[in-house]
């Protein structure tokens, strides 16, 4: 038979072994999601759509209507952009590939603050760029400053930024966004700013945009989407913004690739993008999640995890069991009957566990009882 893509068989599946359903019973901490229904009036705005004949092609870039409703709610973090430069995507995870294939090329370095989200690894594999994993400080899981100085080359094209971040829950201080924003321009890197959990802090500092920085809207695409705080992953719509001279390739790559979002979700995704009670009452629950998880993670023995500032994930340090993140992950599931996320799939990642409080205080509760036990036991 003819021979695969040289690149696809260096690519990992990132947490995908550890996202199949486990056994009927097992507390799972393992899927990033939210574990509420779609507001109720998003739902039925794209049941309407569908009965008012919302059945055919439409703009490639995301209607009017969608665009300008993202470029008015990035105002809510200074972020000005024009509704012409932002581009709907089938997904966060859609919108950084486009980012992605519009400005790096094979061989190009990116630098990752690891452990880092796997599918950044991945989707920069696919398409020929380098994945350079920078290791953050274990203490906060903040960048070490000088860890990234010493990892850029000539070859360096870019950084990935994610805060609030997917997997360690932090949310870098303002000093230190403006820090790497720095180094970007002292090395005329690109910035993927990867919003998707902007709307999840519990810190006093609160998520800041390297496009709101003097010389950092030029060089910054501003990756977000709806799956979060408005509790709509599989709806997968994503957005993308940035300098117009970019967005006219990303419109390219949306219109070569996937044409647009279904036309009968975009009036729902301005619809979710206006609420306002829905998204507080989620953030509520899970600002109390994270106070309960982390405290009763803190009364177990050899799990040792700084409290999360953001997101809906707690990384703990898990090395005092005696046991390496995949045997404590795998034994966790067999012998206490708890999904966990182990983080040697993620370079940088060893010795440490992921865990969501994307499920009830009721799966905290029972989850953090049975590891207690196990362990204890």
């Amino acid at each position: 038979m003819p021979t695969l893509n040289d690149s696809v068989g260096s690519v990992g599946r990132g947490f995908a072994a550890f996202l199949t359903p486990p056994p009927e019973g097992t507390v799972r901490f393992t899927v990033g999601q939210p574990d509420f229904r779609t507001p109720d009036s998003v739902v039925e705005m794209a049941k309407a759509a569908l009965d008012e004949g919302q059945h055919g092609y439409t703009r490639s870039q995301g209607s009017e209507e969608v665009c300008e409703a993202v470029a008015n709610h990035l105002t809510k973090y200074g972020i000005e952009t024009n509704s012409l430069d932002v581009v709907v995507s089938p997904g966060c995870k859609q919108a950084l590939l486009y980012a992605m294939m519009s400005c790096l090329n094979p061989g190009d370095e990116v630098i990752l603050f690891a452990p880092a989200w796997p599918s950044y690894d991945g989707m920069l594999k696919l398409i020929g760029a380098v994945p350079v994993h920078v290791p953050v400080n274990r203490s906060n899981y903040h960048p070490d400053m000088d860890a990234v100085r010493a990892a850029i080359t000539s070859s360096t094209k870019a950084m990935i930024i994610n805060s609030p971040n997917n997997p360690t829950g932090a949310v870098y201080f303002p000093a230190e966004v403006e820090e790497l924003t720095k180094i970007a321009i002292d090395n005329d890197l690109w910035i993927f700013d990867d919003m998707i959990y902007s709307d999840l802090v519990y810190s006093d500092h609160k998520y800041l945009s390297p496009a709101t920085l003097d010389g950092g809207f030029e060089r910054t695409l501003t990756i977000g989407g709806w799956s979060k705080i408005w509790a709509m992953t599989g709806w997968r719509l994503g957005w993308i913004t940035g300098p117009s001279e970019v967005m006219e390739a990303v419109k390219t790559c949306q219109a070569s690739a996937a044409s647009h979002v279904p036309t009968f979700l975009m009036g729902a995704g301005a619809k979710a993008l206006a609420l306002e009670e829905e998204p507080q009452a989620f953030f509520e629950e899970f600002k109390e999640r994270r106070e309960v998880f982390h405290a009763l993670l803190e009364e177990i023995p050899g799990i040792n995890a700084p409290k999360p500032e953001g997101a809906f994930y707690i990384l703990a340090d898990i090395t005092e069991t005696g046991m390496d993140d995949i045997e404590f992950a795998t034994k966790a599931l067999e012998e206490a009957n708890v999904h966990l996320v182990p983080g040697s799939l993620m370079p940088g990642g060893e010795g440490l566990v992921r865990m969501s409080y994307g499920t009830s205080l009721e799966q905290i509760h029972e989850g953090c009882r049975r590891l207690k036990q196990w362990l204890e036991g």
